[in-house]
């Protein structure tokens, strides 16, 4: 019995011994790990991961820009971005409200921000291409840039292509759905009217315009987040690269 009992009790201080220091490991290497974590933040990022780092970066700000304003309703249901009836051609609505036509011009107000909706469908391959061809000397640049270096670098490298892209999509969905048609008559009508100031008005152009400012506001909104929110750098790459930007700024 006393045999028994005295094995018991150092078999009890055995297991105590090892759970303590096991605990003593754990706090060890935890201590460690989150020492590790801290000196990857505060190092300054090599050139690949400043260039990676941008890339995840302009990546998630044009799928956010492009998925958001590609949706149903996505420029309609937004105010701030939403396409209104041509501002010079305003007159044309308000004789058409004037005289109960208000539901077509509301209408063809919808027309103009669908045919944006399928142009954002298609723009972020072109986005992609652009981050594709990022150099070492973008890169820094728009790291250490302006709030809005991201957005003109993108403004820079697509607006040629996505007037094209979104010139086409909207041009066919204008055709359509008549509403190209409908304003070549409105307009027509209107400018035989004596004495008014002529409307000449290029729907197409007008409603491509309007949209890449859209597209490039949600881009630029997104860019504002990251490099002033430090909880939208969502992984470890874009904290230390924006980080790196926070301190050299200061």
């Amino acid at each position: 019995m006393k045999f028994t009992t005295h094995m018991s009790r150092m078999i009890s201080r055995g297991l105590l011994c090892g759970l303590l220091a096991f605990t003593l490991s754990c706090d060890t290497l935890n201590q460690i790990a989150t020492t590790a974590a801290e000196q990857y933040a505060n190092a300054n990022p090599t050139q690949g991961e400043m260039i990676q780092g941008l890339k995840e970066a302009l990546a998630n700000g044009a799928k956010f820009a492009t998925g958001s304003l590609g949706a149903e309703g996505g420029y309609f249901n937004d105010p701030i971005v939403r396409i209104p009836f041509p501002e010079e051609a305003e007159v044309v609505a308000t004789k058409m409200r004037q005289i109960g036509l208000g539901s077509l011009v509301d209408d063809f107000e919808r027309k103009l921000n669908e045919g944006a909706e399928e142009g954002a469908k298609l723009a972020l391959p072109i986005f992609k291409e652009a981050i594709t061809g990022m150099t070492l000397n973008d890169a820094k640049g728009i790291l250490l840039g302006g709030d809005n270096a991201a957005t003109e670098y993108f403004k820079g490298k697509t607006s040629a292509q996505l007037q094209t892209t979104y010139g086409g999509v909207i041009q066919q969905s204008l055709d359509e759905v008549g509403a190209a048609k409908a304003w070549t008559e409105i307009t027509t009508r209107y400018n035989k009217i004596p004495f008014v100031k002529q409307v000449n008005t290029d729907l197409v152009s007008y409603t491509t315009g309007k949209a890449l400012d859209g597209l490039f506001l949600k881009v630029a909104e997104e860019e504002a987040k990251i490099r002033q929110e430090p909880i939208a750098r969502t992984s470890e790459l874009l904290k230390k690269v924006f980080e790196y930007a926070d301190r050299e700024k200061q």
